[in-house]
């Protein structure tokens, strides 16, 4: 294992944080920021308007399905009209249209579907901004490992403090307020990605003109035609059916009923330091294969729901998804630099828009069979059953000598 991953350790690179750099990630940070807010907000927001449990849950479907259903074509525009300016695009258009629904939300109830409405175009926002992430990143570090560990580090950041800011907010000021002040979020983002000045504002140089569907097209050709790429992704669907989305519904239902609601935030919290402690980790070890290491960190992983399925104490149960953390926050740094480092620049915005589409297509799925399955088989035993599908997606990873065999690239 220390052969295959030849580590070394680098020191602190300085050129990292360029200017342009510290603008990409102060935007992707504040965005993210909001992220992590806006589900907190909308749920104090939709519950005081009367709406209940039942509002809330479509109220989070209208965020988050466009987004899964739409990421795929805001790929196909990022790369036709430039990751930057539909990144702006959709700071602006969520900056406009959460402050619309934080001003309803101020004058009175408003009626659900116009909750529902909005919510949907935040949500195709994002699927709009998220293939620009992934094409920006390398135009803007030479070490573009180290900048994916830095961002994930970030993400895992405002993961934890961004659910906790918003409930600070909503103990002293309105739901509307939490609602307009996490709207200003997306106006950070998109002034610090207009003043960036090594990206340009308009797509790469292409040969000829292409339509959207040819577009389309040649994305997919380009992400079947790697064969380690897909295999991941047909993997990864597996792991989320049967492994994460089982995980989320169960384990973190029977830490709220079992532990109570301050474990649980205890939990998540130590998951949160894990993550950040994993992009630590991936910052100051290189592997040259990538994708090999990735893999073996994913058996970490499997102590997250095994750790529940046991019913160890709290404190024990915290540091197995603590170290969860760790193992999935390199795994999917080294993923993404060997996405952003292998596929070509002018089709990397619709390449990364199918690998998240299936990265996180069953996930949902495996999420909503969790429930009726542990009402039949029980939810200790699904527990361990997702416990075992990080060995097995460990396992299946390691198997395909396209992935194992995938070495680092330069970047």
């Amino acid at each position: 294992m220390a052969r295959d991953l030849q580590v070394k350790e680098t020191s602190s690179d300085p050129s990292l944080w360029s200017a342009d750099f510290r603008l990409f990630f102060t935007a992707r940070t504040t965005s993210l920021l909001g992220d992590a807010m806006l589900p907190v907000a909308i749920t104090a927001a939709v519950l005081r308007a009367g709406y209940g449990a039942s509002g809330v849950g479509y109220a989070l479907a209208a965020l988050v399905a466009p987004f899964a259903a739409l990421i795929i074509f805001g790929g196909v525009l990022s790369d036709r009209f430039g990751a930057r300016r539909l990144m702006v695009v959709s700071d602006t258009a969520r900056l406009c249209s959460q402050a619309v629904l934080a001003l309803l939300f101020l004058l009175g109830t408003p009626p659900l579907w116009q909750i529902l409405a909005l919510l949907a175009l935040i949500g195709a926002g994002s699927a709009i901004f998220q293939p620009g992430v992934a094409s920006i990143t390398p135009r803007i570090a030479q070490d573009v490992q180290k900048a994916n560990a830095t961002l994930r580090i970030s993400e895992s950041v405002t993961a934890v403090i961004g659910p906790s800011l918003a409930g600070l907010l909503l103990a002293i000021s309105s739901p509307a307020t939490v609602v307009a002040l996490d709207a200003l979020t997306y106006g950070v983002s998109g002034a610090c990605l207009l003043l960036l000045r090594s990206v340009p504002m308009g797509p790469p140089a292409r040969d000829g003109e292409s339509s959207f569907r040819a577009d389309l097209v040649e994305g997919w050709r380009e992400f079947r035609a790697r064969t380690w790429l897909w295999s991941v992704i047909v993997v990864f669907m597996l792991w989320q059916l049967a492994g994460a989305g089982p995980t989320m519904t169960l384990g973190n239902s029977t830490l709220v009923t079992d532990y109570g609601t301050s474990t649980f935030g205890l939990v998540m919290s130590s998951l949160g330091v894990g993550s950040v402690l994993g992009g630590i980790v991936a910052i100051r070890f290189r592997p040259r294969y990538p994708l090999r290491a990735g893999a073996l960190s994913m058996i970490l992983w499997a102590l997250m729901p095994l750790g529940v399925a046991l019913g160890l104490p709290a404190p024990l149960i915290a540091g197995c998804y603590g170290v969860s953390g760790v193992g999935m926050a390199f795994w999917i740094v080294m993923f993404h630099t060997s996405v952003q480092t292998h596929i070509p620049q002018d089709v990397l915005g619709r390449v990364h828009a199918y690998d998240a589409a299936g990265s996180l297509v069953m996930k949902p799925v495996g999420q909503a069979l969790a429930g009726p399955l542990a009402a039949v088989v029980g939810t200790v035993p699904l527990l361990r059953v997702s416990a075992s599908m990080a060995l097995v997606a460990c396992a299946l990873l390691l198997a395909i000598p396209a992935v194992r065999g995938l070495k680092r690239a330069e970047g």
